[in-house]
């Protein structure tokens, strides 16, 4: 994409109403707008990124054997009233009639819609295991929206519910997830720490969330530094392999790292004193196993083996996907902008022409640009007839992992400048070398 071509409505100055760093970031970078509180239009820039985290969260969810679909974003509200939530769910569910004076609400979470779909289609337990999900447009009406993408009244979530004939079925899929999860977020750049957690109005008994440290994290959380060591890596999984999800599980969950929700002080204790750490933390995903609850309020049963009905055994797993860019920013900035990790970035590599109308800096960098797209890498080249100052100091906002920049001092020896965003360094190339090294860094990322 050339910059003279697109649509990136950059902002020199913070602004005032934006809190957090990563509120602050996308506005400045042109990635949302706000059109109402915790209620955002979502840039080209902004965009490409929830299309990128997106696609991340598909891809994992398939390779775990889970299935997409899409439901409606508005729900009757007989179908809480059958679950027993719909006076308990509190004010943050937006509430409505249509014009039938029919009770209807914005979907917050979609429990009752999921299993309603299991109950008029599966009747058989060799129907089972099931797992289906969707990624969504949600709303709840938080009393005060806050932090940009991070505390919003609408936002874009993964939920996925499984559907298992018994208890031991439905912790496999409960530890299946949580692996494929810790996939999903190495992918992104992230290291999301698995917690014991509350479960709040989605009921159950087993659930984890996954946090990312940030300062300017919501949730107080203690845990042991041993947890920060821990990587997923390219290690191979077999997703229908009970033992092996269960050992990863063990290997993530059996140090401690809890939320302030269910902290136990006496427990923390227990670790090391130089391992204990108390830090701040951003949810960005949580996992629950909640039994029969649904199956049994909705009767979701199936025939079992022995010829009877038996109640399914379900848990959810959610991810937000919105809140994920905030949280990205969050973790992963310096004082001149945001630094995308080369999994979510919005274009593969800045292409910055230092004077613009020059013949052969222009020739350059329009060669760099076609052999980025000949190799299916998206540049973004920065082709304005701006200052040089301000093209850096734009490239660094918008915070591309890799920028190439042209100019005609380096053409006469021959080279470009490849510099990385998180580390600052730069080196001189000729500039089919800098090319291929660009690619190679992205042939290795999923």
């Amino acid at each position: 994409m050339r910059l003279s071509r697109y649509f990136l409505p950059t902002l020199k100055e913070n602004p005032a109403d934006a809190q957090i760093v990563s509120h602050r970031y996308m506005l400045r970078a042109g990635m949302i707008k706000q059109q109402s509180a915790g209620i955002y239009s979502w840039l080209p820039l902004g965009f490409k990124v929830l299309r990128k985290i997106e696609n991340i969260v598909h891809e994992e969810q398939a390779k775990a054997g889970h299935i997409a679909m899409q439901m409606p974003t508005l729900q009757s509200a007989d179908l809480w009233r059958e679950s027993g939530r719909y006076d308990g769910y509190g004010e943050e569910m937006l509430r409505m009639q249509d014009r039938h004076g029919r009770d209807m609400l914005f979907s917050p979470t979609a429990e009752e819609l999921f299993t309603d779909v299991f109950r008029s289609h599966v009747t058989s337990y060799k129907d089972l295991p099931l797992t289906l999900y969707q990624i969504q447009w949600k709303f709840r009406d938080e009393i005060r929206p806050r932090f940009g993408v991070m505390r919003g009244r609408e936002f874009y979530m993964k939920d996925g519910y499984n559907f298992d004939l018994t208890k031991e079925d439905a912790l496999h899929a409960y530890n299946r997830h949580l692996v494929s999860y810790l996939r999903t977020y190495e992918r992104m750049g992230l290291q999301a720490i698995p917690m014991r957690a509350d479960s709040g109005p989605i009921g159950g008994d087993d659930t984890h969330e996954f946090l990312v440290l940030a300062d300017t994290g919501e949730s107080e959380v203690f845990y042991d530094s041993e947890i920060t060591d821990l990587k997923f890596g390219d290690r191979e999984i077999d997703f229908d392999n009970v033992d092996q999800c269960q050992a990863v599980l063990e290997e993530f969950t059996s140090r401690y790292a809890r939320t302030d929700e269910t902290h136990d002080e006496a427990v923390f204790n227990e670790v090391p004193e130089e391992r204990r750490r108390v830090a701040r933390g951003i949810e960005v995903g949580q996992i629950f196993y909640f039994g029969t609850k649904y199956s049994d309020a909705m009767g979701a049963k199936v025939q079992g083996p022995d010829g009877k009905p038996v109640a399914v055994h379900m848990g959810s797993h959610g991810i937000g996907v919105s809140r994920l860019l905030g949280a990205i920013i969050e973790a992963s900035h310096d004082d001149k902008g945001i630094i995308w990790p080369e999994g979510v970035t919005p274009f593969h590599v800045g292409i910055l022409n230092m004077k613009q109308g020059d013949d052969e800096a222009d020739a350059a960098c329009d060669a760099l640009y076609n052999s980025f797209t000949a190799l299916g890498l998206e540049p973004l080249y920065d082709d304005r007839n701006e200052r040089a100052g301000g093209k850096f100091a734009n490239m660094d906002l918008i915070g591309l992992p890799w920028r190439i920049t042209v100019g005609p001092r380096g053409l006469k020896n021959g080279v470009v400048e490849l510099t990385s965003r998180r580390t600052g360094e730069s080196e001189e190339l000729p500039p089919e070398q800098a090319v291929a090294r660009v690619a190679e860094i992205y042939k290795g990322i999923a």
